[in-house]
């Protein structure tokens, strides 16, 4: 039994469903996109901050040997200020490209997974609740009861922040090998669709009549897709 089983109810997954974001998180990535757009297009910054500007730079960036390294360990500090990961996974596609920045980025995610869930099994469980909040109850419940799915479906419906999640798994015991398999796969919609972003700033800022606004709604409907599935299989679990 896990260290924290006595101590922690049965509370309603429900709540973890209700917290997560959904049409809203969508909206604000759409959001960023056109106003990123907008902003270079329309303001003076178009004439301070040109494409050849941004692309020199971040390739610049990109061509040293230890960037790759530098935008992978980026993702766990990140996560412990809660500082935003997708403006990573951005800067990542504009410097190496929509196949090394979602790789760079997904291996960013899964290290800083990994660290939390190693904080979560050394810290005391007092903290770890005190960390928590009022949210420890559900999260842990979930999580004890489903596993792998459970890690999946919070990673897609955030039930709190991303580095407590990983602190309360590694507090209740879940598997490593769960956790990390249902954090890749949970965070594998977002991170796509935020590279699916990414390259599509970086053709509007080349040439924005070129931009794939079929890709893009389509990368939309996806995540929402997912979100929609995720909420339904918390309400199942709630009955």
């Amino acid at each position: 039994m896990s260290r924290s089983s006595t101590t922690l109810g049965g509370a309603h997954p429900r709540a973890a469903a209700r917290e997560g974001p959904a049409w809203g998180k969508i909206a604000l990535i759409a959001l960023a996109f056109a106003a990123l757009s907008a902003l270079w297009r329309y303001t003076p910054l178009r004439e301070l901050l040109t494409a050849e500007r941004v692309f020199d730079w971040a390739q610049s960036f990109g061509s040293k040997w230890w960037a790759p390294i530098a935008v992978i360990l980026a993702y766990t500090p990140a996560c412990f200020t809660m500082f935003p990961r997708p403006l990573i996974t951005l800067f990542a596609v504009i410097a190496f490209g929509p196949w090394l920045g979602f790789g760079y980025g997904m291996s960013g995610i899964l290290l800083a997974a990994l660290v939390t869930y190693y904080v979560g099994v050394k810290l005391p469980n007092d903290t770890v609740r005190k960390l928590a909040g009022p949210k420890m109850d559900s999260l842990a419940e979930v999580l004890r009861r489903r596993g792998l799915i459970a890690c999946f479906a919070v990673r897609i419906v955030p039930a709190a922040p991303f580095a407590v999640e990983g602190f309360v798994a590694g507090d209740i015991g879940i598997k490593l090998r769960d956790f990390m398999l249902g954090t890749f796969l949970g965070m594998l919609p977002g991170t796509l669709t935020t590279t699916v972003f990414g390259d599509q700033i970086q053709t509007a800022l080349e040439d924005p009549s070129k931009i794939n606004w079929w890709l893009v709604a389509a990368v939309i409907l996806m995540f929402a897709v997912m979100i929609w599935y995720v909420r339904r299989w918390f309400a199942k679990q709630s009955r």
